[in-house]
C-alpha cells in the first residue's frame, strides 16, 4: 500500500519543478513509510510513497516501462492487484519479460499490451496513475469498489492528483476553500460520489477511469452494478458465496510481510478470520494472527443501547479458541479518546473533520497503530453489512419506506446526526431537508432496474444500491485513512467487485431466508464457527459508555466557545451550546450530545488547521 501525487500540466515545462513535486509527495509519508520515488518529464511529473508488501526489493515507484532505451509509460500505484500472478503469466505468453515479482510491473505491463484496458483484468484494491509518453495522456483509475482513494484537481492546462486532498493542497495554485455545497457535505452523513468537499477538487469514483490530455480531461466508467436475474436455488446460491469467500481471502493471504486479521466477534470479521485459519493451516503458515479492540472502561460495565446488544469480548474468545488463532486483545483508554493531540493527528490523516462516529476514529487509529507493532498487511470484515443487509434499517419499515438515506432515518439518525448546536438561520440558508432529498433521491435513481422488478423487490435493490454506493464509501475512507497514518495495509474481502456483484443481484427474500440478517454469509461460513458467533446478532464497532469521554468533550466545546477567534463560532447557535454545556451528561441522550459536539469540534479544528474560506 502507498501514497500517489503528480503533476501534469502541458502548458510548462515541470522538469524544474521537482521541489514542489517533493512537497506533494512528503505528504504521503504515512502512507509510503518505506520508500519514496519521483519521475519528471516536460509535462508530467510523478511521485510515490511506498509501503513495501510484496517483492520488498523490486517494487520501487514510479515505475518506468522501456523499449529500446525508449520510455514508453510511467506508473505511480498504490494498492494490492490478487490476481497479478495469473495476469504475469498471461503476459509472459504474450511475450513480456519482468524484472521483479511485483504486482506493480504486471500493471504496468499490461498496460503497455491492453491499455486502459488492464484495469477490467485487475481483481483487487487499487488506485494508480499512468503517465503515458508516447500518447503524452495521464490516466487515473481506481478500484471498482472504492477501496482506495484517489483525488484530482483540473489546472487550466492539467490536473494535480493524489491520494488524499492533502497531497494537492500542498500545491500553491489550489484554494483551501469550501462552497455551500462542501458545508452540506461536511454536516450531513452524506458521502457524494466524486465531490470531495474542496472547491475545484473531485475524487475519482470508484470503477471510473479519467483520462487527461492536450484535449482535455474525460470520464469513463468501466464498471457499475447490474441488474440481472438470479437463477440459482438456494443451495447452490449458498454453495457460490461458500467459494468465492474461500477464493478471495486464499488470494489476500499473499503477503511477504506479516499479516493478521481483525476480529470483532461479530459474523464477519469472524468468517474471515477463520477462513484466513483454514487457508493458512492448509499451507502450513498457520496459525492465523488476530487483534480485537476494547475499552479498559464501559463506566462500571457494558451497558445495552439501541445499537448494542452485547459486548464483544466474549464472542472473540470463543472465535479465537475455535480456530486456534494467536490472539492479542488491544485494550484502550476510554479518557484518552478525547485527546486534543490525538485528535490533531485523526484530522491531518483526514483532511476533513472527522465528526461522525465520534470515538471510533481514535479507537480505529490507536488499534491500527498496535496491530502495526507486529503486521503490516491485516484482513477487515469490513462491507460485509452492506453486501449481505445487516444493518437494522434494512429491517425497519420507516427506514425502507422512506425519503432520506436509511441510516438518517430517526431510529439511527442521532448516531450520525445532530445540528442542534449550528445557527438555525445557516441551517436554512443551506437548506439541508432538501439537500437530503434530493441527494437521496439522486442516488436511489441511479440504482439498475430488472425488467418487471417493482414493489419490495425493487425497493430493497435500491436500498442495497445505496449503501453499496454511499455508505460503505464513509466506512471504506475512515478504514483507509486510520490505517494508513500508521501505515498499515488494511485488505477488504468482502469488497472483492465478484462477491458483491453476484450477492447484489440474489433477491432479498433469498438473503434473508432464515428470517435475520445476513442469512447466505452465515449459512454459507457456519461449519467455520462456533455456535455462539453463528447466533449472535450484529453489533457495531464498539464505543465507550464511559461518561468521563462527554465530559471531556464538554470542557473542548468550553474552550471553543470562550475563544472570540474560534473560526466555527460564526456558524453556531452560541445559546444552544450553552445549554447543553449547563446540563447534567445523561440529561441529553448520551449519544446525541457526543454527535452534536464532536461535529462542532472538528470543524473548529479543520477551520484552523487548514485555515479553510468559507464561501456561502
Amino acid at each position: 500500500m502507498c501514497g500517489i501525487t503528480g503533476w501534469v500540466d502541458f502548458e510548462r515545462d515541470l522538469r524544474g519543478e521537482r521541489a514542489q513535486l517533493a512537497a506533494m509527495t512528503e505528504t504521503m509519508s504515512c502512507r509510503g513509510p518505506d520508500d519514496e520515488g519521483a519521475w519528471a518529464d516536460e509535462h508530467a511529473a510523478l511521485g510515490h510513497r511506498r509501503l513495501s508488501v510484496i517483492d520488498l526489493e523490486g517494487g520501487r515507484q514510479p515505475m518506468v516501462a522501456q523499449e529500446d532505451g525508449r520510455e514508453l509509460a510511467v506508473l505511480t500505484y498504490s494498492g494490492e492487484v490478487y490476481n497479478f500472478p495469473e495476469l504475469r503469466q498471461e503476459l509472459t505468453g504474450r511475450g513480456h519479460s519482468f524484472r521483479t515479482r511485483s504486482d506493480t510491473e504486471v500493471v504496468l505491463r499490461g498496460y503497455l499490451e491492453w491499455g486502459e484496458g488492464v484495469v477490467d483484468r485487475l481483481n483487487g484494491m487499487f488506485a494508480f496513475a499512468i503517465w503515458d509518453v508516447r500518447r503524452q495522456e495521464l490516466l487515473l483509475m481506481r478500484d471498482r469498489m472504492g477501496v482506495k482513494p484517489l483525488y484530482y484537481h483540473p489546472l487550466p492546462g492539467g490536473v494535480l492528483f493524489g491520494s488524499e486532498p492533502k497531497a494537492i493542497l500542498a500545491h500553491p495554485s489550489v484554494p483551501r476553500r469550501i462552497d455551500a455545497d462542501g458545508l452540506r457535505e461536511v454536516l450531513e452523513m452524506v458521502k457524494t460520489p466524486e465531490h470531495a468537499v474542496f472547491s475545484g477538487m473531485y475524487e475519482v469514483r470508484p470503477g471510473q477511469v479519467v483520462k487527461v490530455s492536450r484535449a482535455g480531461l474525460t470520464k469513463r466508467t468501466y464498471w457499475a452494478l447490474e441488474a440481472r436475474e438470479h437463477t440459482d436455488d438456494l443451495d447452490t446460491t449458498v454453495s457460490t458465496v461458500r467459494g468465492l469467500l474461500e477464493d478471495i481471502v486464499d488470494r489476500q493471504l499473499i503477503s511477504d510481510v506479516p499479516l493478521c486479521s481483525l476480529l470483532s466477534g461479530g459474523l464477519d470479521s469472524s468468517a474471515i478470520t477463520a477462513l484466513a485459519a483454514k487457508g493458512l493451516a492448509r499451507d502450513g503458515a498457520g496459525p492465523v494472527r488476530s487483534f480485537s479492540v476494547d475499552f479498559d472502561t464501559h463506566g462500571e460495565e457494558h451497558v445495552v443501547d439501541h445499537l448494542r446488544g452485547t459486548a464483544d469480548a466474549p464472542f472473540v474468545r470463543d472465535l479465537a479458541a475455535h480456530v486456534g488463532a494467536d490472539h492479542s486483545e488491544i485494550v484502550l483508554e476510554s479518557s484518552e479518546m478525547a485527546d486534543p493531540e490525538l485528535r490533531a493527528a485523526i484530522l491531518r490523516a483526514v483532511d476533513l473533520p472527522p465528526a461522525y462516529w465520534g470515538d471510533m476514529w481514535p479507537s480505529l487509529y490507536r488499534l491500527f497503530q498496535a496491530v502495526r507493532e507486529h503486521s503490516t498487511v491485516a484482513l477487515s470484515g469490513e462491507s460485509a453489512d452492506e453486501v449481505f443487509g445487516g444493518y437494522r434499517w434494512f429491517f425497519d419499515p420507516e427506514a425502507v419506506q422512506g425519503d432520506v438515506f436509511p441510516w438518517l432515518a430517526s431510529a439511527t439518525r442521532a448516531f450520525f446526526d445532530d445540528k442542534s448546536l449550528f445557527d438555525p438561520g445557516l441551517l436554512q440558508k443551506l437548506n439541508m431537508p432538501d439537500f437530503l432529498r434530493d441527494s437521496f433521491s439522486g442516488a436511489m435513481g441511479e440504482a439498475p432496474r430488472l425488467p418487471g422488478e417493482s414493489g419490495a423487490d425493487r425497493r430493497m435493490r435500491q436500498l442495497s444500491y445505496v449503501n453499496l454506493t454511499r455508505f460503505v464509501q464513509a466506512l471504506l475512507d475512515r478504514k483507509d485513512r486510520m490505517s494508513m497514518a500508521v501505515g498499515l495495509e488494511v485488505r477488504v474481502p468482502f469488497c472483492d467487485h465478484r462477491l458483491v456483484d453476484y450477492v447484489f443481484n440474489v433477491p432479498w427474500r433469498m438473503k434473508t431466508f432464515d428470517g435475520r440478517e445476513k442469512s447466505l454469509l452465515r449459512a454459507a461460513t457456519r461449519d467455520l464457527l462456533p455456535q455462539s458467533i453463528v447466533e449472535r446478532v450484529k453489533s457495531p464497532y464498539p464505543t465507550t459508555q464511559d461518561p468521563a469521554y462527554d465530559r471531556a468533550l464538554r470542557r473542548s466545546l468550553d474552550a471553543v466557545l470562550a475563544n472570540p477567534s474560534s473560526p466555527v463560532l460564526p456558524l453556531l447557535d452560541t445559546a444552544a451550546a450553552r445549554r447543553l454545556l449547563g446540563s447534567a451528561v445523561g440529561d441529553i441522550s448520551p449519544q446525541q450530545s457526543r454527535t452534536g459536539v464532536e461535529l462542532v469540534l472538528g470543524l473548529d479544528s479543520w477551520l484552523t488547521s487548514y485555515s479553510v474560506t468559507l464561501d456561502l
